[in-house]
């Protein structure tokens, strides 16, 4: 049994592409290769599942993604099953072993620094279009509700008394988010502007210049555009506004459970990959800082 026969039947009988038979050699080469060098008495009719794994963990150890990873795996089992069919092995070692799992990338957040620069009121002129930009980005920042909870606002919801903002988060469920000082006194200017610029609804908290509720797409520029002025990242979306609420939250040793409900997550696992994000955070400034990191 060699790879060459497997390969004839893909291109001749299947009609594959050529990039994909020559994808499939590599890989199927790469595995002859591992097993061989492993053990001079291995051949493809004598490897196992134990075999297939530690090549797999071999190939994660260098550096390669799950994603890498299970397309070589891919290979492998199909090239079994060829020979399953075929009566050339007894067994196919393939079948039983799982694929990795593909990592969640981490969520991006805005560094602390960087916002503390953007909200500086030197940042921003005194317009309505600024005064407004400017409350949408610290609200974001300071409560961690989402785009459609920001846009969904009316000014009923904001409880100036109490210092809180009653949320209608997904499935219509309602939650209350507190807000400091620093967001009371924005969001009573930005109020107090909207009333005397602006004509038209009397129930939304963020209006356009029209005087029309904000949508998502209004909202989501706005965000764009102002945070690229002190930001590095690629993604700058509301979302990412979230991510650094969560994270700063998480930096500043609130409980897990409590960032939980402030974000509105139903489920706990939810919220734990932000302690990811804060690990990773602690991993780099150790290397930055240790001696002997």
């Amino acid at each position: 049994m060699t790879i060459a026969d497997f390969l004839n039947y893909l291109q001749y009988e299947r009609n594959r592409s050529v990039l994909t038979v020559k994808s499939y050699t590599e890989d199927l080469s790469a595995f002859e290769a591992y097993f061989k060098n492993l053990s001079g008495h291995l051949s493809w009719e004598s490897v196992d599942s134990d075999v297939i794994r530690d090549w797999m963990e071999s190939m994660i150890d260098k550096g390669n993604s799950a994603t890498s990873v299970n397309r070589r795996l891919s290979a492998l089992r199909s090239f079994y099953r060829f020979a399953l069919s075929r009566g050339w092995v007894e067994k196919d070692p393939a079948r039983q072993v799982s694929s990795p799992k593909k990592e969640k990338p981490l969520p991006q957040f805005v560094k602390e620094n960087d916002i503390d620069r953007l909200l500086e009121p030197s940042m921003w002129g005194d317009s309505y279009k600024d005064v407004r930009a400017r409350t949408i980005i610290m609200l974001f920042y300071e409560t961690g509700i989402r785009l459609s909870e920001l846009t969904g606002l009316d000014n009923s919801a904001v409880d100036f008394i109490n210092r809180q903002i009653k949320v209608t988060g997904k499935r219509n469920k309602q939650r209350i988010v507190p807000f400091g000082e620093e967001l009371d006194r924005q969001l009573k200017a930005y109020m107090k502007l909207r009333e005397e610029k602006i004509v038209g609804d009397r129930q939304a908290l963020f209006l356009t210049e029209k005087g029309e509720r904000m949508t998502a797409v209004q909202v989501r520029y706005e965000v764009q555009k102002n945070l690229e002025r002190t930001c590095t990242l690629k993604k700058r979306t509301p979302h990412v506004l979230r991510h650094s609420f969560a994270t700063a939250m998480l930096n500043h040793r609130a409980g897990l459970e409590s960032v939980k409900k402030l974000l509105g997550h139903e489920s706990l696992s939810t919220t734990e990959i932000y302690t990811h994000t804060t690990f990773e955070q602690l991993k780099q400034v150790y290397t930055e800082a240790h001696p002997r990191a």
